[in-house]
């Protein structure tokens, strides 16, 4: 069945607008933009936003998009971290036309940096990092020229082939752009092109002790791939007066053009990879695909679709100005992709037994349920139903509240795809707790039967007790609480201690099989998604993807 929420018609904003007056004037011939992560951390839901973005606005007019790793700096950067982002563009279901890497054209920016020292434009320096930040000066006062800036070209020359060959210490030497120490726009005060580090690259391993900055190797990666757009978020949007100058300066033959975006917010999350890596080394969870972790592999694992999250990037739009997103619109696009795909059962998580005193012992007859009931095509399914079952330990109240229509003494309910039953008596054990309920049954209100004497005002779920599969149910709350911000806090502070509830319980015998990945939607509990990590045959382990209902509206947000 064809999913309602796959359009691939994107609708109209500003970037797409450009795009199409650069082809309309001939600026552009093909479209070709590129995704450029930094291999430091896993990818997150901000990042799903820009991958849709650059490979669709691509795709819509039949251009190209490149993957490309801006590893330059080898100290945060791992292997690890570059397969787990190939894995997740795939998943979200993209394909690049080229695998590159900064680290490619390292050759060719180590040249483009004496070109430019050549024509003046960039010196070595060797003021400190403390002592550059004491003289970049602030919005309303100039910086101070470097002592180094105005070395002669053939000390430059000669200070800068000896920062390459490993002459000198970490942090000893810097090259510098000379540009502007009294700009207006703090980034083109001298900027830094290249520090000494003496750390082994993933990639070149020890080729290199010196790495350009995100500044300088960025455009110069863009120019040499013939990016047309080069798509990136608001807080780049000082840099683009650099980025110009390094094309222009270092004389590329290619003239790509920046474009800046709001980047997605979304409450009660975090999108910092340094937060996000920060929960993961200190044990707050459990590694970078947790399911309370906004990373796209947590959202996987939790039980996220590739086809909710592409819809979500869309409705979401793109923009100039920053906002943040509800998180409930998210949600909204799971339920919605999910109505139709995943197959209906019940799961019991607190489980209370019932004994149906006048059903005959021994027996086990099987009833008729329907697997979707908003989707004939996915048929039905024959579920067991004998004397002693299991319902939610909710759908029992000893005393309970007027307008409880769910079990309480000498009330009568409807079992979900079975028949009526009447409560007669609770046993309890020695601190008084109800531990087991003793019920009839009404043979003539079987499910399908057409009964209808009397009327019932609930109906609860129920899991046949010697065929019921025991089940982890892992429910999830947002993990950072925005309502918590106050004054002075860290985000560390901010942190839900309720974020993750297990629940032990049952699911019906027809789940024997599933597998990691299957998702679910258990009655009245919401969707599930079977962990594709925990979850074994001797117990499954179950992720709540998301409830059941909201009154979130997003064409209202």
């Amino acid at each position: 069945m064809e999913n309602a929420l796959e359009n691939k018609t994107s609708s109209s904003n500003f970037i797409k607008n450009i795009v199409v007056e650069d082809l309309k004037s001939g600026r552009v011939q093909e479209v070709i933009t590129r995704f450029p992560p930094e291999p430091n951390g896993y990818l997150h839901i901000g990042h799903a936003k820009s991958i849709c973005l650059n490979f669709e606005l691509a795709d819509e007019f039949k251009g190209k998009t490149n993957l490309r790793f801006d590893d330059t700096n080898p100290v945060k950067e791992d292997t690890e971290y570059v397969e787990s982002i190939k894995e997740d563009v795939k998943w979200l279901g993209f394909e690049w036309d080229e695998l590159r890497f900064a680290s490619d054209y390292f050759e060719e920016m180590y040249n483009r940096a004496v070109l430019l020292i050549k024509k003046g434009k960039a010196y070595v320096c060797d003021l400190t990092a403390e002592q550059m930040r004491e003289t970049r000066g602030t919005l309303t006062e100039p910086g101070k020229e470097s002592p180094y800036r105005n070395r002669s070209v053939e000390e430059n020359l000669d200070l800068f082939a000896r920062m390459r060959a490993g002459e000198f210490k970490d942090g000893e030497r810097v090259l510098r752009a000379k540009i502007d120490m009294a700009s207006p726009n703090i980034t083109m005060r001298d900027p830094v092109l290249y520090r000494i580090s003496h750390s082994h690259h993933h990639r070149t391993g020890d080729a290199w002790c010196i790495y350009p900055m995100y500044d300088y190797a960025h455009p110069i990666s863009d120019a040499i791939e013939g990016i047309t757009h080069s798509i990136c978020t608001l807080e780049f949007e000082d840099h683009r007066p650099l980025y110009d100058w390094t094309i222009a300066e270092c004389e590329m033959s290619s003239t790509p053009r920046q474009y800046e975006f709001a980047r997605l917010n979304l409450t009660n999350t975090v999108m910092s990879k340094r937060y996000l890596k920060q929960l993961v080394d200190e044990g707050i969870v459990d590694g970078w695909d947790d399911p309370r972790m906004p990373t796209i592999s947590g959202l996987r694992r939790k039980g996220y679709t590739p086809e909710a999250l592409r819809s979500f990037c869309r409705e979401i739009g793109v923009a100039k100005a920053n906002s943040v997103v509800d998180e409930r619109n998210l949600e909204h696009f799971i339920r919605e992709d999910l109505k139709l795909k995943a197959p209906r059962t019940m799961a019991v998580l607190r489980p209370l037994k019932v004994v149906i005193t006048n059903y005959p012992e021994g027996q086990v007859e099987m009833l008729e349920a329907e697997n979707n009931s908003e989707n004939e095509e996915m048929g039905t399914r024959q579920i067991p139903f004998s004397r002693e079952i299991y319902i939610e330990q909710d759908d029992f109240m000893e005393n309970p509240p007027s307008k409880y229509f769910r079990l309480f003494p000498g009330n009568e309910v409807r079992l979900k795809h079975a028949y009526f039953i009447t409560c007669q008596e609770a046993i309890k054990n020695e601190n008084g707790e109800v531990v087991e309920l003793r019920c009839t049954y009404d043979p003539k209100t079987k499910s399908g039967t057409g009964f209808n004497e009397r009327k019932v005002k609930g109906t609860i779920h129920w899991v046949e007790a010697s065929q019921a599969i025991p089940a982890d149910f892992r429910l999830y709350e947002p993990l950072i609480l925005d309502e918590s911000k106050e004054e002075g806090l860290s985000f560390l502070d901010r942190i839900n201690p309720n974020s993750l509830q297990i629940e032990r319980g049952f699911v019906e015998p027809n789940m024997k099989d599933a597998a990691g990945g299957d998702k679910f939607q258990f009655f009245r509990h919401g969707y599930f998604n079977v962990d594709p990590k925990d979850s074994t045959p001797e117990k499954l382990a179950f992720n709540r993807i998301v409830s059941l209902k909201s009154s979130f509206d997003p064409s209202k947000a």
